[in-house]
């Protein structure tokens, strides 16, 4: 028996115990229905047509209601066209054929004298519209625009998005319409009008610049909803519409991107709306959010116009929603300049102390690069970093690390200031990793000066830093929780660093006992470093030498500029640089030039340059490579041998007028006439010139290669001949880019043969340039 009310067919379904009965009642509902339909029973036809909608809403099959909801839309009663209208929004969409019935209904409708049945075919037009329904309907749609009902216009505003989105070319035909809307006091209206015009300029770019005429009015708009007081009939848990204030927000922000004008208009009243918000609500954040997205997003020639927002975004920065500190907090980083940066890095400094994890690792690194940029003195970006350390020290990255340890290097005249805050910072907290890392390098670094001047707060009392004191605080780094390899490896070479520094035979030899212990560590890294630091104390003549003070590290940037015979002397700075002008067959005579294995390889860094050809650059890696100065050399015929010394031995230090000898051997001499470049004074030009004065043969395949530390850089032109006759020379330019004024020094090997088939391989090292010349 088919149930004839919708009401006792809901219970029925309800009352069903399975999925069976629940298909049973149903199919035999739709079956009683479909029967109805083809009877064209017209009484029963309202009915039958919500029950049909119901069980489409259960998800079972009601296709075949389709045409009976158009026939509802022709009835002339406005409950059957309601209920005719829902279904064909529910039951059809933009691809079916029998949608093109629709459109005369849909035209009759919005002529109707009736604004609720209006209202019906805008609505339905809105949710089903096709291209095809919007060329159609694109006119009525439009004129509805106009109406002097707002109930109508605020629907028709919403159909045309949708005729917009379908047709983008009929975008033109409600621009004055939606302009006009913009004037409309009625709320409803304003809203529905605003996202068309947002929509549109979605759509067409192009339609920005028409709606920013009206950015005076929107601007007026929202002052009128901060400012107005309690309304019921807007009032949403005691704000204004945050509905329509979200949009106008939206859509200011659309229109001053960009744009200096525009952005300038709406600079106060953004101020204001975020400062009579109340963020304690949804509603209000919601705003605040808003507002926050777009401050970030206008432009203003006047910088001052978005620094006058400053407070209000730092008062974000302590806002309950987490989307809100966010974008609070890449708008403080944007306002940073060099008249604020103290007072913003010190409220950013708050917020990292307390900010979450996920926000700390890019506040890190932002507020160092702030501070490098915009730091008023090395003081307090020296003062700036170290608090990031202290507060976030596992979350700074690691090319941050590296700058705070050459800004360090850079500034003497604060190393014994920085070695004690660093002390006193890792006596108190060793929990944060790149906190323990600056401060283990820098003690290492300049432990002596810490030992001198260096002091420390505990218990109220001021102590003196000890040899001792300093030790144990670094086993205490090894020995903590903490500790892991790439700290173990820093220790180490701070500790064997130290012994270099310290004047205690007793501390020297505490040190050198605790790096024996790990000799045997597992750790591959760290044994070998524990190894080498244990033979280096055999070798007392070198050690002070090899660990002698860091050279300080040069800014990234060009020293010398180019000139037209030579490309930029210097780039970026890297580990090495290597220029090359010699023949192919010497690319693999430069390895381990003058390497002994790979003893304290962060230790005095030297930049290498060789005359080799352009292919051959990598392969002079290990040409300055720290270790004992006993040369390397290739094998020579047996009175050669007899005649080697050490590479130390054959310096030669003779000054003769400008010319300096720096190798004179077996009737081979190597000459240096030194001159500053007129171009740039931080260039020195050094003339090379070969002597074959005794050796009574040619000199054949002569290969000259040279080495300077890494605080310098070196150039080298091609020889003038690699052929030497007796009592012939020959000539190569070198030149050196020496930024800081420090002492010239080379290391040179000299590379030739003879007829004979005798070889000579001999490195020589020269720093006997007079000061005035460097």
């Amino acid at each position: 028996m088919p149930y004839y009310r919708l009401k006792d067919l809901i219970k029925a379904i309800r009352a069903c115990k399975t999925a069976a009965d629940e298909r049973a009642v149903i199919q035999k509902e739709s079956a009683a229905i479909r029967t109805s339909f083809k009877e064209e029973n017209n009484d029963a036809r309202h009915s039958n047509v919500a029950k049909l909608l119901y069980i489409h809403m259960l998800g079972y099959p009601a296709h075949f209601g389709q045409i009976e909801c158009l026939k509802l839309v022709a009835s002339n009663r406005f409950a059957d066209k309601r209920l005719g209208y829902l279904g064909i929004m529910l039951l059809l969409d933009e691809n079916q054929e029998v949608l093109t019935l629709v459109t005369n209904s849909l035209k009759n409708d919005m002529n109707h004298s009736n604004m609720y049945i209006v209202g019906l075919a805008l609505c339905t037009l809105g949710n089903i519209s096709s291209p095809e329904m919007a060329r159609d309907l694109c006119a009525e749609v439009e004129k509805l625009l106009g109406s002097s009902n707002t109930y109508i216009r605020k629907k028709a505003a919403l159909c045309a998005m949708r005729i917009i989105r379908k047709v983008p070319d009929l975008q033109e035909n409600f621009l004055n319409r939606a302009k006009n809307n913009l004037n409309d006091r009625n709320h409803g209206v304003l809203l529905t009008a605003i996202t068309l015009i947002i929509e549109m300029c979605y759509k067409n770019p192009e339609t920005v610049q028409t709606f920013r005429k009206t950015v005076p009015l929107l601007v007026r708009h929202l002052k009128t909803l901060v400012s107005a007081g309690f309304s019921q009939e807007h009032d949403v848990t005691g704000v204004t519409d945050p509905f329509l204030q979200v949009k106008i927000l939206r859509l200011l922000r659309i229109l001053g991107k960009g744009d200096a004008e525009a952005s300038e208009a709406m600079n106060d009243i953004l101020a204001q709306v975020a400062t009579n918000t109340e963020s304690s609500k949804n509603v209000g954040n919601s705003i605040l959010y808003e507002t926050v997205q777009t401050i970030m997003e206008i432009q203003s020639e006047n910088t001052n116009a978005v620094q006058r927002h400053r407070n209000i975004i730092l008062d974000c920065l302590r806002d309950g929603d987490i989307s809100i500190r966010r974008r609070a907090l890449e708008l403080s980083f944007a306002l940073i300049n060099e008249s604020n940066v103290r007072v913003l890095t010190r409220e950013l400094l708050a917020f990292l102390e307390v900010a979450d994890n996920e926000f700390k690792q890019g506040m890190t690194t932002k507020i160092c690069l702030a501070a490098d940029r915009f730091a008023p003195n090395k003081r307090w970006h020296i003062d700036t970093v170290l608090r990031v350390l202290k507060l976030a020290g596992n979350f700074v990255r690691e090319e941050i690390l590296s700058n705070f340890i050459r800004l360090v290097s850079q500034t003497t005249e604060l190393n014994a200031y920085t070695a004690q805050k660093l002390y006193a910072s890792l006596k108190s907290d060793i929990s944060q990793e790149s906190l323990t890392l600056a401060g283990v390098w820098v003690i290492g670094e300049y432990g002596d000066i810490l030992i001198k001047g260096g002091n420390f707060e505990e218990e109220e009392l001021v102590k003196e830093v000890t040899e001792s004191d300093v030790i144990d605080l670094l086993e205490s780094i090894l020995a903590g929780p903490y500790a892991n390899q790439v700290t173990r490896e820093y220790v180490l070479t701070a500790l064997m660093k130290l012994t270099s520094r310290f004047t205690s035979i007793s501390s020297i030899q505490r040190i050198q006992a605790y790096i024996e212990k790990y000799n045997t560590s597992i750790e591959v890294e760290v044994q070998q470093r524990a190894v080498e630091y244990s033979n280096l104390f055999k070798f007392e003549s070198i050690r002070p030498a090899v660990l002698e003070r860091m050279p300080i590290p040069e800014v990234k940037e060009e020293v010398v500029r180019q000139t037209e015979d030579t490309g930029s002397l210097l780039d970026d700075i890297g580990p090495v640089t290597a220029t090359t002008a010699t023949p192919q067959n010497a690319k693999n005579d430069i390895m381990n030039l003058f390497s002994s294995g790979s003893l304290l390889d962060d230790i005095d860094p030297v930049t290498a340059t060789t005359a080799a050809p352009l292919n051959a650059k990598n392969d002079i890696m290990n040409l300055f490579s720290p270790g004992p100065t006993t040369p390397t050399t290739a094998p020579v015929a047996p009175t050669q041998n007899a005649q080697q010394t050490n590479a130390l031995d054959s310096l030669g230090l003779l000054g003769l007028g400008d010319q300096y000898v720096a190798y004179n051997k077996n009737g081979f001499k190597v000459s240096l006439n030194p001159s500053k470049d007129p171009n740039n004074s931080n260039i020195l030009n050094i003339e090379v010139t070969f002597h074959n004065v005794g050796v009574g043969v040619t000199v054949q395949n002569l290969l000259f290669q040279a080495a300077v530390p890494k605080t310098q850089k070196l150039q080298m032109q091609p020889p003038s001949s690699t052929s030497i006759l007796p009592g012939a020379t020959a000539q190569q330019t070198i030149r050196v880019a020496n930024p800081q004024k420090s002492n010239v020094r080379l290391r040179l090997r000299i590379v030739y043969s003879t007829p004979t088939g005798a070889k000579v391989d001999e490195i020589a090292e020269f720093n006997g340039f007079p000061q005035e010349i460097w």
